[in-house]
């Protein structure tokens, strides 16, 4: 049993030789237990939950494209009320919340808030004084000049003013929307402290669409604000895009068929005229069953049929089927419309006989 004890010293060449084995094992380790390549960095996008994305892409697309439209619709409005070149620029078209927005404009400032039904709650009008005064200066008779704005409240005799501005600006809004919905649009009332005016929560989204107007030298923003609440229910019609270049689609075959149908279903009314005379009032009121009045008209001229009160048809009288009729000779040419009804009055009175 002695013999099958290892001493110190055999211990510590044991020891030994084994590191000696890995050390040389190491160098031939096979590929597959080789360290793997570092991964590539993911990248990571910020998530603010103070500011969440409730608008969708798709839908501030659609946004922007309808109030491009709209700005120069309301430039050019805008241009014919001033009588001179008004310029009005969609800027951008962005989500934030409504504290971010209140407390981003000037104070004071005109603060008008929007009853659009039937969205649900308000919207927000604010034109900033730097471009405010010098409209008001203009539609005063005064010049659009560069000038530090005043920074002080509106006057009621400015408030009248101002409304011509924003009841443009309204008009041209619910047209721009008219595609999407039917709004309502007036002005529920004017602020000047926008920070003392709490229609909504202060951490809700909202979409910030702003315009810079150009008068001259005068630059100046407009912005509208809507609350996201406010278009949540109409949101499915923002997405889709068909009602952007609807008026610019081409007519294929089935649209032109579809109309020619419902055109063709239409009822129109025709007159066939058998002749014209004219008589004294005397004797329209002596006219009596049996009486007979004679005209000028041969019974072998064609009669004329008129279709929703223009001639269009030469026909000549008879019978179908035991039932008064008609027979189409020939559509009546333009020229010959235009005679026909040139000599018309012309005709010589002829008076009524007994």
């Amino acid at each position: 049993m002695g013999g099958d004890v290892l001493s110190q010293s055999e211990v510590e060449n044991l020891l030994s030789a084994m590191d000696g084995d890995v050390g040389q094992a190491a160098p031939a380790e096979s590929p597959a237990f080789a360290p793997a390549p570092p991964r590539p960095r993911e990248k990571v996008s910020v998530y603010d939950f103070k500011r969440p994305e409730r608008v969708g892409k798709e839908q501030m697309r659609a946004l922007q494209t309808m109030h491009e439209g709209f700005g120069r619709n309301f430039g050019a409005a805008l241009s014919a009320l001033l009588r001179t070149i008004v310029e009005a620029k969609l800027t951008s078209v962005d989500q934030l919340t409504y504290s971010e927005f209140v407390f981003s404009l000037e104070n004071p400032t005109c603060f008008n808030l929007i009853n659009a039904d039937p969205l649900e709650g308000q919207l927000i009008l604010d034109i900033n004084p730097s471009i405010l005064f010098p409209i008001i200066d203009r539609l005063l008779g005064g010049k659009t000049a560069s000038s530090p704005p005043a920074r002080r409240p509106l006057t009621e005799i400015e408030l009248r003013l101002v409304s011509r501005i924003t009841g443009l600006f309204l008009k041209e809004m619910q047209n721009a929307w008219e595609n999407v919905v039917h709004l309502e649009l007036e002005v529920d009332r004017v602020e000047s402290n926008p920070q003392l005016v709490q229609i909504i929560p202060a951490n809700e989204v909202v979409v910030l669409i702003s315009f810079e107007l150009t008068i001259s030298e005068t630059r100046g923003m407009v912005n509208l604000c809507i609350p996201f609440n406010s278009i949540e229910r109409i949101s499915n019609k923002l997405t889709s895009n068909s009602w952007i270049s609807y008026s610019k689609r081409p007519p294929t075959a089935e649209s032109i068929q579809m109309l020619s149908d419902r055109v063709a279903d239409a009822p129109v009314e025709m007159v066939v005229e058998m002749a014209n005379t004219n008589i004294t009032t005397a004797d329209l009121i002596g006219l009596r069953v049996g009486d007979i009045i004679a005209t000028e008209k041969d019974i072998n001229d064609p009669l004329l049929i008129s279709v929703e009160g223009k001639p269009k048809f030469s026909a000549k009288p008879g019978q179908y089927k035991g039932r008064k009729a008609i027979e189409i000779i020939n559509p009546l040419e333009e020229h010959h419309v235009q005679l026909t009804e040139a000599d018309a009055p012309k005709q010589n009175p002829q008076q009524a006989a007994g």
